[in-house]
């Protein structure tokens, strides 16, 4: 059937708004509103500006489009199946919210191609493209010439009112403004509807004021519903606009076309039902039955597989004359946008002897980092105003600024969460490999950011300092106790506690793979402030597998004493003077327990026999989740208390943190 009543403008974005409907309802379950209130923004940017290629989702050089209002993803669902993108069929539709379906409740990336970064929780999408304009920029300033552009792509946004309420939009927007992101452009639904009711029950300031103050430049379209010509040119003056990133303010309805239930909360988080939904077709005039979609419409969106594949090989060609100009940067380009590592990269890791004096592991950590920047040319990345402390800053380029988008020395400012989800944006581009820094305490302000990096697979290195109640006199609001547990119970999340110099350089190893293989996945890494000694027995290749001996008696061990960071030193010690009584004891270093548990089972019953069930694990944090390696027979030496302001020495002997105290544990373990 073959519509003539409409325009064919109007019957695409009424398609887009039935295919969410007819998906919502047979669900029973999801988020209509959205995707009926902004279908006309989505269709004007997907028709008129958005550079794809639906046959090649990861064509390097595309615009990157992010739903940050992520409950409405049946919006975007619908323009991946319209425009003709081969991993969205109208079955996947069908199955929308289904188990395992391509069609999830909330954007996924890596299980729909086509979508760039998993937006769930509200502000992490908007967040999320300021990392990937970042990128965008960091490399176009890198590689492009005068006269090859070979980096040159927008990342578009539609964001919702909850969006723009959360506080990490505005830490990574205010970032943003601050660096002049010009290539960044949001499409702001001002629906004036969130799941309590009307949002001026608790948000009613301009949020347009607001941006500008950021440094951003805006605009207004007060008719998002119809005037889809006020739509069009507002993106095409953003376009203009270089030096700033934009926003423009559409003003919708909500659940446009519902009789009954638009501009109200029922449309936001339900199905119309179906008594609705008929009068929704009813009111729009739609003639077609459930998921049937106009051929008009289908053939003008599909126009975009022309396009793209167009757009893509202009592309190709493009890159070939760069080659042939240029061809050293070609090929470090080709490189980082591979995910390739360099050859030989491994051997710029620095190692340690015992002989080399006692550090701080985020000293050590320091080192690695400007050692293997010169060999690393995708790494980039900061600190959120604590690099003196966190000691990530990279001697051998400046600050990523305005105007000096080379550089790869990242400033984020007192903004952890919006730094959290700005590397996962930076991840999530292709090209590079973000490390984001801050004190352990501090992931409690970017814990949304580190989950999505292991629920999306983005490969950030999260680099985390000050890891104990050995940095002292800061005090309990300041000395993470729960923190590595939590942590390490976050599923693709790798936890490495790194105890000297070797294992640091391990940890990176880790880290700087685990970014670069494939799937991609997250690595935290928790540093100490206090100076540790480089330890007899540590190397590389040990700490990678997570858990190794480092020091062992003659003969089957009758204890194991297990440690992590700064307290292997104290199983060193206490070892010591249990075998000068005459004791055979193995001290077993874990920095990662995650590492140690992917290992085979031979290896782990190498380290951690069955037989010997005699174990102390020592670590400066709480006890829970330690039992796993100790056993009903086994004990810890933790925290299960918050620490206290004093220097770190005193800290951690009061709190028992000594090598009597462990020596005196193990004794009471062997009975």
């Amino acid at each position: 059937m073959v519509a003539t009543s409409q325009s064919l403008s109007q019957l695409c974005i009424n398609s887009i708004r039935f295919l969410a409907i007819d998906a919502v309802e047979k669900a029973s379950s999801g988020h209509p509103g959205l995707p009926m209130g902004a279908a006309p923004m989505a269709f004007v940017l997907w028709d008129k500006f958005l550079r794809f290629n639906p046959k090649n989702p990861h064509w390097f050089n595309r615009d990157r489009f992010v739903l940050s209002g992520g409950h409405g993803c049946m919006l975007h669902y619908a323009l991946l199946y319209l425009t003709g993108y081969d991993g969205m069929t109208l079955d996947d539709i069908k199955q929308f919210r289904q188990w395992e379906s391509k069609t999830p409740g909330h954007p996924e990336n890596f299980m729909t191609e086509g979508i760039e970064v998993t937006t769930g929780p509200l502000g992490q999408g908007i967040s999320n493209a300021v990392g990937l304009a970042l990128a965008e920029a960091h490399l176009a300033s890198r590689f492009n010439k005068p006269d090859c552009n070979i980096v040159d792509h927008y990342t578009y946004v539609i964001a919702s009112d909850g969006d723009v309420m959360e506080g990490v939009s505005n830490e990574a927007c205010s970032l943003a403004g601050h660096l002049g992101l010009g290539k960044l452009i949001v499409l702001y639904d001002d629906n004036h509807i969130s799941i309590d009711g009307e949002t001026e029950l608790a948000f009613t300031e301009d949020v347009l004021k607001r941006y500008e103050a950021l440094g951003w430049h805006i605009q207004s379209v007060e008719d998002g519903n119809t005037d889809l010509d006020s739509i069009e040119q507002a993106l095409a003056n953003a376009k203009q606009v270089t030096d700033r990133p934009s926003i423009i303010r559409v003003t919708t309805t909500i659940g446009f076309g519902s009789p009954n239930k638009s501009n109200t909360h029922d449309v936001h988080g339900a199905a119309l039902g179906g008594d609705e939904v008929q009068a929704t077709r009813q009111q729009l005039g739609w003639e077609y039955g459930e998921f049937e979609v106009p051929e008009d419409a289908v053939n003008h969106f599909r126009q975009a597989i022309d396009r793209g594949a167009k757009l893509e090989q202009e592309w190709n060609q493009l890159l070939e004359q760069y080659k042939s100009k240029y061809p050293e940067d070609a090929k470090q380009f080709q490189q980082l946008i591979s995910g390739e590592l360099p050859e030989g990269w491994e051997n710029h890791l620095p190692t340690y002897s015992p002989d080399d004096k006692a550090d701080a592991t985020r000293n050590q950590s320091g080192a690695i980092l400007n050692a293997l920047s010169p060999v690393l040319p995708n790494l980039i990345g900061g600190s959120a105003d604590l690099a003196p402390s966190n000691k990530t800053y990279v001697k051998s380029s400046g600050d990523f600024e305005k105007g000096e988008y080379t550089n790869r020395n990242l400033r984020f400012g007192v903004r952890e969460h919006g730094m959290g989800a700005i590397c996962n944006g930076i991840a999530h581009h292709s090209g590079l490999i973000p490390y984001g820094a801050t004190f352990l305490i501090f992931t409690d302000y970017m814990r949304g950011a580190i989950r999505l990096s292991a629920l999306s697979r983005a490969g950030v290195i999260w680099v985390t300092t000050h890891d104990s109640i050995g940095l002292g006199e800061d005090g309990p609001t300041h000395q993470p106790v729960e923190h590595l547990a939590s942590l390490r119970a976050m599923p693709n999340l790798t936890v490495i506690r790194p105890a000297d110099g070797n294992e640091t350089s391990a940890a990176y190893k880790v880290a700087i793979e685990r970014a670069t293989q494939y799937p991609s996945a997250p690595t935290l890494l928790s540093l100490s402030r206090q100076k540790l000694p480089n330890l007899a027995g540590s190397s590389i290749e040990k700490a990678t597998k997570g858990g190794y001996v480092l020091s062992d008696s003659n003969g089957t061990p009758d204890l194991i004493l297990i440690g992590t960071g700064s307290e292997v030193e104290l199983c060193v010690n206490a070892a010591e003077q249990l075998r000068q009584e005459g004791k055979n004891v193995r001290v077993v270093s874990m920095p990662s327990w995650e590492l140690f548990d992917a290992q085979d089972e031979s290896y782990r019953e190498s380290v951690l026999p069955k037989s010997v069930t005699k174990r102390v694990a020592v670590e400066a944090g709480t006890t829970f989740g330690w039992c796993h390696y100790v056993g009903s027979e086994g004990a810890v030496v933790g925290l299960d208390r918050f620490g206290a302001s004093a220097p770190g020495d005193v800290a951690m002997k009061n709190l028992g943190f000594t090598t009597e105290n462990v020596v005196a544990k193990a004794k009471n373990v062997l009975g």
